[in-house]
């Protein structure tokens, strides 16, 4: 399962030209300031870091984080996508042993939850690059490409569901995008939860049920499309009013 659609072209623009598409293109140093990066934005806030303290916790001067990544929106773009090809990889790794398709929904559940401090610091970044998404201009890009990447991931692991006769729908790029919406609805769910490391077993158990729900009887449930792939249905006429 390859998981490249935020590489190259995808995370280029104004902001955002020195990003790195992938881990494979940081260097060992690189890699050190994004986790610290990361680590911090998860803690407090990506407006709440400023550059110098990323640099007092990777500890090295701010000159030495400017030449690696030029602006502080490019390191938290290069930090967004590194977490997101970590996740990436590790839903492959678990997916691919997985015996049944259900059991890699899963594997993949268990994954893209992992324990509840690594839920929270991903889901409040993730919440935080929405809103730097709808604010800077030109990071929207790399908010594009988070979701294409993990749509793609999930398109993946219900082809192969349906390829195997298991799971019942329509349009796999459709469903992909149901699947994200049901995660991430009940991540967010959770992260208003005061008990959240409690109930984190609970979401988690709940997220599994309801895409395996949707998964397993989605063909049953949907009706014929309303439009061509790729396009909007025509908005429907308002009624006249009354002189």
């Amino acid at each position: 399962m390859e998981c490249t659609g935020y590489t190259g072209a995808m995370v280029k623009g104004p902001v955002l030209d020195a990003v790195p598409g992938s881990s494979a293109e940081l260097s060992e140093r690189q890699v050190h300031i994004v986790r610290c990066a990361y680590r911090l934005f998860a803690e407090r806030g990506v407006q709440r870091v400023p550059l110098h303290e990323i640099s007092a916790a990777a500890g090295m001067s701010k000159g030495i984080v400017l030449y690696y990544f030029k602006t502080k929106d490019q390191l938290v773009g290069a930090a967004m996508l590194w977490v997101l090809e970590e996740i990436g990889n590790r839903i492959r790794r678990a997916v691919a042993s997985a015996p049944t398709p259900e059991a890699a929904v899963g594997a993949m559940i268990e994954t893209i939850f992992l324990g509840p401090v690594q839920s929270r610091r991903f889901y409040l970044t993730y919440l935080d690059l929405i809103d730097h998404a709808a604010r800077v201009s030109g990071f929207g890009q790399i908010s594009a490409a988070f979701r294409s990447t993990v749509n793609q991931v999930y398109a993946e692991v219900i082809r192969s569901g349906v390829a195997a006769g298991t799971f019942q729908v329509h349009d796999v790029d459709e469903a992909a995008t149901a699947v994200r919406a049901i995660v991430e609805g009940l991540h967010f769910q959770w992260l208003q939860e005061d008990d959240w490391q409690q109930c984190h077993a609970w979401y988690k158990r709940a997220c599994t049920n309801a895409v395996l729900a949707y998964l397993l009887n989605s063909a049953a449930v949907a009706g014929p499309p309303v439009a061509e792939a790729g396009s909007r249905p025509e908005a429907v006429p308002a009624a006249p009013t009354a002189p």
